[in-house]
């Protein structure tokens, strides 16, 4: 069952991602895909509960594609916290090329989620971007830097309103309580991460310059997860 609500979700997705959908139905498509997703984080932690051997805590190392490669991990670090997932950035260089590698860890169903989403989102998201214009007295760089950081917020905001949904959809059905189970299985994976980073260090807040944020906001209601759409946020806000 579980490998089937993935396939669904990943024909959702496809068809959300073609450039011939209309945003209407793009909206369609990916809403009824969070919908799934989130439903199926619920379940698979319920039934974790019972037995935690089906979804153990595991990681996954994930190499983000340059431009913009910064921008990408965000929206990665943001997607994998909704998702109840945690995430450790690494830098190298190759050649004269600064790369990253975004290391994930979490319970198996959710790493499987936020992987199948993050891979939608960077396709939605390129062709979002490529129709989206500069100010032309403004750096192109700086502009999608912004518009990034604006399309994250958006999609944060969406993923979290659909877990709290999906969560409390279960809690009124009965049985085990939903919010510690999630709990539990949080602190498991902040032990795993402990585990594998001990001395980890937290990057503060990026600096952005460009004047794209709203549009990137907007782009991310536009690639929007179920829920209704939000009333527009100021560029102070973003």
């Amino acid at each position: 069952m579980s490998d089937a609500i993935l396939d669904k979700v990943r024909k959702l997705l496809a068809k959300a991602e073609d450039p011939a959908c209309t945003p209407a139905e793009a909206e369609a498509f990916t809403g009824k895909a969070a919908e799934l997703i989130a439903k199926y984080g619920v379940d698979s932690a319920l039934l974790a509960a019972r037995d935690p051997s089906r979804d153990p805590v595991g990681d996954r190392q994930v190499d983000i594609p340059s431009p913009y490669a910064m921008d990408k991990c965000s929206l990665l670090a943001g997607v994998a916290a909704e998702l109840r997932c945690q995430s450790v950035r690494k830098q190298a260089w190759v050649g004269e090329r600064r790369a990253y590698v975004m290391h994930l860890f979490g319970h198996d169903s959710d790493l499987a989620r936020v992987e199948l989403l993050f891979t939608s989102l960077l396709v939605q998201a390129g062709f979002a971007l490529a129709t989206a214009q500069a100010p032309a007295w403004e750096s192109i760089a700086a502009y999608r830097r912004s518009w990034f950081a604006g399309y994250t917020k958006a999609i944060v905001l969406r993923l979290r309103a659909a877990e709290r949904r999906a969560a409390d959809e279960a809690e009124v059905g009965g049985g085990p309580s939903v919010a510690l189970v999630l709990a539990d299985r949080g602190t498991e994976v902040s032990q795993r991460v402990a585990e594998a980073y001990p001395r980890i260090r937290f990057a503060g807040p990026r600096r952005l310059a460009g004047s794209g944020a709203q549009q990137g906001f907007a782009a991310g209601q536009r690639a929007d997860l179920g829920e209704p759409i939000l009333p527009a946020t100021s560029q102070r806000a973003i």
